[in-house]
């Protein structure tokens, strides 16, 4: 990143006349650090940089965020808060993904921007750059969409599923619809908070059908009731398990080379998750799998450290923040993952809740592990 050219942001002036600055403007929230595409990414791309990519990725979803919000304030295109977040970064919006039930805006799609990068002599797309991204927000606490937002969040406390939700079907069909376009090794899908929680589920639907869609989840949902009660029946599934197996036993030979393959497919998507461990919502997925706590909300949470190793396997890529006691607000905002300053442990694990959310992976069948492109 220092060979990179530093993302021009809007000076503010002394004046005391200057008006005020809206405090989610990019050049008065954003990162300062963050590079903008030029010619050098042809030889050395910023975006094989995993903390470059995270805070771009971040400032997309912010700019979903923006895009209802600019549309709650009537905003002209040339107040407008939205485009700042992605137009220096050589991206177009190409689509947004509208509520039918309120009109309200909860993610957008935005592509590659290629005349834009070929003013600044960028001929081809940086490597790992993705073609689209399937950005999603989270709830907005704000009159027009907030019944929505909320109605939706119960939805996934109390099922711990959003598929019945319009947003679900709206969403999965624009991750489908970008995957068959460019591909689906160059598309990503991303979310903060509740729309994590869609990523997740989309990104998941995907991948049973051999599609594995890069995804990134900022504070996803860990708390159900759903959950709750599927740890206190946990003995009851054991003992079931155990009769499955003594059931198939006698097939082993006919389903070992399915379960290689289901294990192949399972490995090809690897979501990467970005929590904090001082917010609730997210933080029960720093459990270990097979730990004592189990995700059922017992004992202390915050600065919990997780195992740097799964058994046998990755599952997913688990980037923990862990910074004290913070208030909520600030440990389950989305502002902290562009932050400057910003230290991360990666945990290469399965969690318990991770291997619990992607179970029904295991058991794709083997047609289904074959990736279309």
């Amino acid at each position: 990143m220092s060979n990179q050219k530093v993302v021009q942001t809007e000076t503010e002036s002394d004046d005391e006349n200057n008006p005020i600055h809206h405090p989610y403007a990019f050049h008065v929230s954003g990162p300062r650090k963050v590079s903008a595409p030029n010619w050098r990414d042809l030889i050395n791309s910023s975006w094989k940089d995993g903390n470059y990519k995270r805070t771009v990725i971040a400032c997309f979803i912010q700019a979903v965020y923006l895009l209802e919000l600019d549309r709650q304030e009537n905003r002209s295109q040339e107040t407008a808060l939205a485009p700042k977040w992605f137009i220096p970064f050589k991206y177009k919006l190409s689509r947004t993904l509208i509520d039918e039930r309120d009109g309200s805006i909860y993610g957008a799609v935005l592509e590659w921007d290629r005349s834009a990068a070929l003013s600044d002599f960028i001929v081809i797309r940086p490597s790992r750059a993705p073609r689209a991204v399937l950005a999603l927000r989270g709830t907005l606490l704000k009159g027009p969409t907030l019944r929505r937002d909320i109605q939706d969040d119960l939805r996934f406390l109390a099922w711990e599923s959003l598929k019945g939700s319009v947003r679900f079907k709206g969403a999965l069909e624009a991750l489908r619809s970008i995957s068959d376009a460019y591909g689906s090794h160059n598309v990503a899908v991303a979310g903060h908070s509740l729309g994590a929680g869609f990523a997740l589920q989309i990104g998941k639907s995907l991948a049973k059908q051999g599609l594995f869609v890069e995804t990134h989840l900022f504070n996803p949902p860990s708390v159900s009731l759903s959950m709750s009660l599927k740890n206190m029946g946990e003995k009851a599934v054991v003992v079931w398990e155990k009769v499955k197996s003594m059931v198939m036993s006698s097939n082993n030979g006919a389903t070992s080379n399915e379960d290689s393959n289901n294990q192949v497919a399972f490995n090809k998507w690897v979501p990467h998750l970005y929590v904090n461990n001082s917010d609730y919502i997210c933080c029960y997925y720093t459990d270990p799998a097979g730990g004592k706590d189990g995700g059922d909300g017992g004992g202390e949470k915050e600065n919990v450290r997780p195992p740097s190793a799964a058994n046998g396997h990755l599952a997913a890529k688990l980037f923990v923040l862990s910074k004290g006691n913070q208030k909520f607000l600030e440990a389950h905002g989305l502002e902290q993952w562009w932050s400057d300053d910003l230290e991360l442990e990666l945990a290469l694990q399965s969690s318990k809740l991770i291997s619990k959310q992607l179970k029904s992976l295991y058991s794709l069948p083997p047609s289904s592990t074959t990736s279309r492109r």
